[in-house]
């Protein structure tokens, strides 16, 4: 079944995150140290996506235009007022943290390429392996960071299952629109922008800086239609 790979993904960051909830009683100088480690991994994935790019000034103009049109529509101001919405509906004591760690995890579970790449694998050709690896790093992601941020995390699972099942069923048409050489220029022009989002937010996660990530997530998609557009003409 094509979307295996896209549900074992959903269910490893839900199971992930609820066995993360059974760890908040760590107490407060470990968590934060666990963070603060967490937050490095993330930047240093980061790093390795952003070196892969072959052409960083579009990877600059993705993500001008991408945090533009953000901010516009203010989507991360959108986006936590979903997640207060979900702590209110839940109950959830930690004001402020479901918001918080459902932005955040939403963006670590979708930015990267494989995401992209497994999606395509699996509508193209039907084999989940991409997905399945994801799934196993994604489950003690989401173990680690729902231990800071509790039910938010558990929550991203959705929208990381719902982004990839997008990408599978349109695979096909994708694949006939697109070029081949083209895809993979614009795999990689998405992981390099989505280490530049990653980056942001482990800066975050270090209180180096306040950035609105969540207005960083049309840039992924400005990437695609940037590398896309540069070929064709």
């Amino acid at each position: 079944m094509m979307f295996m790979g896209a549900v074992a993904n959903g269910l490893a960051i839900i199971i992930g995150g609820l066995l993360g909830l059974v760890f908040t009683f760590i107490p407060e100088p470990i968590k934060d140290s666990i963070m603060k480690i967490q937050a490095l991994v993330i930047m240093t994935l980061g790093i390795q996506m952003v070196v892969q790019a072959e052409d960083i000034i579009v990877t600059l103009l993705s993500l001008i235009i991408g945090v533009v049109i953000g901010e516009v529509i203010r989507l991360e101001e959108l986006l936590n007022r979903f997640g207060h919405w979900m702590e209110f509906k839940l109950g959830d004591k930690h004001a402020g943290n479901l918001s918080q760690g459902f932005v955040s995890g939403t963006l670590v579970f979708i930015v990267g390429a494989m995401a992209i790449v497994g999606g395509l694998d699996a509508g193209l050709r039907g084999s989940n392996e991409v997905l399945y690896t994801k799934s196993i790093m994604d489950f003690f992601i989401a173990v680690v960071m729902t231990t800071t941020y509790g039910l938010g995390v558990i929550i991203s699972g959705i929208p990381a299952f719902l982004y990839e099942s997008g990408i599978i069923v349109s695979a096909a048409q994708i694949a006939r629109i697109i070029p081949e050489y083209i895809l993979d220029e614009m795999i990689l022009q998405v992981s390099a922008t989505g280490g530049v989002i990653l980056l942001a937010i482990g800066l975050n996660m270090l209180n180096v800086t306040k950035m609105r990530v969540g207005n960083m997530i049309p840039a992924i998609f400005t990437a695609m239609a940037m590398v896309y557009i540069l070929n064709i003409f």
